[in-house]
């Protein structure tokens, strides 16, 4: 069978995991490009049971990526879009967990969207493979659908980047080996609709960015929100910045809307990688475990100097805070 990946960087033993999920990618690729000739693939198709909607096209990405990885040592299949764990290889080294396709509400406008996976060593259960410290993870990625199709991962030895080559049917590595995360940026990004409901601390750092080379960080700054964690994550490790979904105070968003499993720890990892930073506002993603398989956590990633400077907002004590921010609208109204 003709490879979908150069095998060189990938363990041994991860080798069928990443021919299937590359197998499943590029005919993922060839579907999003024919949009409307390929069906109604934004079509709604209900909600999953944590009560996200879910649209024609994730579910097909979820059956086909659960049906082309068995035999490749998968144990445990854990999908965004599924509520329990599928056993697939009942004697697979590996627990795998995965958002077959992030972004799925920008289908139907032609904006990037992906897919999203994480491997740890399978254990007993598969709650102890998956819901343990996500510094355990052994590979993470996720293929970007967009005007390049394009896979990034990790085997804990730097982050590389793949370009689907069409003609070859394959993933190519770049040149240039590991990729790194640029350290200056006059970027954010966040859904600054949501400012009323932030913590005090995020939305003075966020003001503090608006104020832009009058206010304290002597430069002005460009705000980017695509909607997709895929293309927002892409955009960073190219170029730089950083990304927030913090908690919020709206029922059903005190712990923000991203999932640890399957969205958080892999990107976590795939940016520390790349020489980023990625907490949860003030601790590391990749010491904490998730409490469930779809628990959420709020989420900020990017360079590391700009993900510092977050956290020191949430660290200094109200009183002290609201000196050093008085002019500059920290717990303002």
């Amino acid at each position: 069978m003709a490879r979908t990946i150069d095998p060189r960087r990938i363990p041994a033993s991860l080798c069928p995991i990443m021919e299937a999920l590359c197998t499943v990618g590029i005919d993922l690729a060839d579907r999003i490009a024919m949009g409307g000739l390929a069906g109604d693939m934004a079509a709604s198709m209900g909600t999953n049971t944590d009560g996200d909607g879910q649209k024609a096209l994730d579910l097909i990405a979820d059956d086909a990526f659960h049906l082309a990885l068995r035999g490749t040592g998968i144990r445990y299949y854990a999908s965004e879009e599924q509520q329990d764990v599928a056993e697939i290889d009942t004697d697979g080294a590996f627990a795998l967990a995965i958002d077959p396709l992030d972004g799925s509400s920008n289908i139907d406008v032609n904006v990037s969207i992906g897919t999203i996976f994480s491997i740890f060593p399978a254990a007993a259960t598969a709650e102890e493979s998956l819901l343990r410290p996500a510094r355990d993870q052994i590979a993470a990625g996720y293929i970007i659908y967009g005007p390049q199709t394009n896979l990034v991962v990790t085997f804990g030895d730097g982050a590389f980047l793949y370009v689907l080559d069409r003609a070859k049917g394959r993933f190519v590595e770049t040149p240039g080996g590991p990729i790194r995360m640029p350290v200056a940026s006059q970027e954010f990004a966040i859904n600054a609709s949501n400012y009323r409901h932030w913590p005090d601390p995020v939305r003075a750092y966020i003001d503090d960015c608006l104020a832009g080379a009058e206010g304290p960080r002597a430069r002005d700054y460009n705000m980017r929100w695509v909607a997709s964690l895929v293309a927002e994550t892409h955009r960073i490790i190219t170029r730089g910045g950083i990304f927030l979904y913090p908690s919020d105070k709206r029922p059903g968003y005190q712990s923000g809307r991203l999932r640890m499993v399957y969205e958080c720890a892999p990107i976590a990892f795939l940016v520390e990688q790349a020489g980023g930073a990625a907490t949860d506002g003030m601790e590391p993603i990749l010491t904490q475990a998730a409490q469930s398989l779809h628990a959420r956590t709020p989420f900020v990633f990017g360079s590391p100097e700009k993900v510092g400077q977050l956290a020191v907002y949430h660290d200094l004590p109200p009183l002290e805070a609201a000196a050093l921010f008085a002019n500059r609208g920290l717990f303002r109204k």
